[in-house]
């Protein structure tokens, strides 16, 4: 066993969060140590999740507009394509974002240290490798942004060849004619967009009564509208009761007396904190029933010196938020005053896209706000009808009175790049958030980001009336 020490920061998890804390100390001047259990940096966010399943979904569209463009059909026939094939195509992606992230922790001199981190007391993390080496290092401060991983329940068995999760979806060796996907949060209604515009018959199974009950309802019901339209049979307010799976398919027992069968079961119910080795016992701290650790303002557990970020700690488990968490804790750790992340937008990769920022209608008329809407219809703009991409809308929500921006939400094409101009204009002291600003500037024509235009003008016209 090798002992190092004078390190000023250690940090477990080389995801999101990690990254960006050891890159922001390192800038500092710190003496940085990363370490990451698996053979490549990255993550789940690189390997799983995020990039994986965004990368599918281009892919997907790719097929899916192949198949609709009117000049291709009875030229070129659509390509057959089945999801290993699929996931074959996204190595590269996933091979690039791990030599740029690789070439960062070089450039930076940040060492790496493959092998299993573990608290080991106060100031001490032990790295255990493949080979059973083992490093001690001493270290004024640890950053935990360990991650998480899909919740499994015990009575469903995950090594069946049918039974899948949002993690071993990847491995998936054949192209099933119809999945049942149990758990319509925004893994699984990705994943049941993904397959539905495979061509897939989808049974979504979804334990709350509206998919994705904190949007805007209007944009849950567009959502699913599209998802039934493209072959998808939505269930809401079902729970399991048993999952049984045999050589030929899956058979999801519901509590209602429902049985549904296909060839495979997409698991996708939630999400569990990756701390159960991480030697929390060493220092006395102990998670929530969700493997989720409590933090405070500086993202410092109970345990000075020790601090967590990134899904490790809960909302919102997004990596971009992941991301600002891993930079503001290791800022607070060089002395920086302590910034909290805020005004998150949502991105959520079904097709079509959902992005949103701010408060929803009903979150509005709850607090008595006196609000009016904007909104822009995709099929009206001439950049969707050149994309053939028309389904769609942007929606404004604004103070009658001062015309303040509060809210903004959109479904279709490229919404989850449209939202960022709008979330600028949010972000500004007043009286410069105001929906005046989309009036009174000049957008590019055609292009989507002109729907701020249209949606404001649309919303002021109703004040007149």
């Amino acid at each position: 066993m090798n002992t190092s020490s004078g390190w000023d920061l250690v940090v477990i998890g080389s995801g999101p969060a990690g990254e960006a804390a050891a890159m922001r100390a390192a800038k500092s001047g710190m003496r940085v140590a990363m370490i990451e259990d698996q053979e490549q940096v990255g993550g789940s966010c690189t390997h799983l999740g995020t990039i994986p399943s965004k990368a599918l979904r281009h892919q997907v569209r790719q097929v899916i507009r192949h198949q609709r463009n009117p000049l291709l059909q009875g030229v070129s026939a659509v390509p057959d394509v089945g999801w290993p094939e699929l996931v074959n195509k996204i190595s590269d992606v996933i091979g690039a974002q791990v030599r740029v992230r690789s070439g960062a922790y070089f450039r930076n001199r940040v060492q790496l240290f493959n092998g299993r981190g573990r608290l080991d007391g106060e100031g001490r993390v032990r790295v255990e490798d493949s080979q059973e080496r083992e490093w001690v290092l001493e270290t004024r401060n640890v950053i935990l942004a360990t991650g998480s991983r899909p919740y499994r329940p015990a009575d469903v068995d995950f090594n069946h060849p049918r039974v899948y999760d949002s993690d071993t979806i990847l491995n998936m060796a054949h192209t099933p004619r119809n999945l049942i996907i149990y758990g319509a949060g925004v893994i699984g209604c990705e994943y049941a967009s993904l397959f539905t515009g495979l061509g897939m018959r989808i049974d979504l199974v979804n334990n709350r009564e509206h998919l994705l009950d904190f949007l805007d309802a209007e944009i849950s019901d567009a959502l699913s509208y599209h998802l039934r339209e493209q072959g998808c049979t939505i269930r809401h307010g079902e729970e399991y009761q048993s999952v049984e799976a045999d050589d030929d398919g899956v058979t999801l027992i519901l509590q209602s007396g429902k049985r549904l069968r296909a060839d495979a079961l997409l698991w996708s119910n939630g999400r569990s904190g990756n701390s159960g080795k991480l030697g929390l016992e060493t220092v006395g701290l102990e998670p929530n029933s969700r493997g989720q650790l409590q933090v405070d303002e500086q993202y410092q557990t109970g345990v000075p010196g020790i601090y967590a970020v990134g899904d490790l700690i809960g909302w919102p488990s997004l990596a971009s938020a992941s991301y600002d968490q891993g930079r503001f804790c290791a800022a607070a750790i060089c002395g920086e005053p302590a910034r909290q992340v805020g005004n998150v937008p949502t991105g959520i990769y079904t097709i079509p896209g959902i992005s949103s920022v701010g408060r929803t209608e009903h979150e509005l008329t709850e607090a008595r706000v006196p609000y009016e809407v904007g909104q822009a219809f995709f099929k009206n703009l001439a950049r969707a009808q050149i994309t053939g991409e028309k389904a769609g809308m942007l929606k404004l929500l604004f103070h009658r009175d001062t015309l303040e921006l509060l809210g903004i939400h959109c479904f279709g094409y490229q919404a989850t790049e449209i939202v960022h101009v709008g979330q600028a204009i949010m972000a500004q002291p007043a009286p410069h958030n105001s929906i005046n600003y989309f009036v009174e500037t000049t957008f590019n024509y055609p292009t989507m980001a002109e729907a701020y235009r249209v949606a404001a003008i649309n919303g002021l016209n109703r004040l007149r009336r």
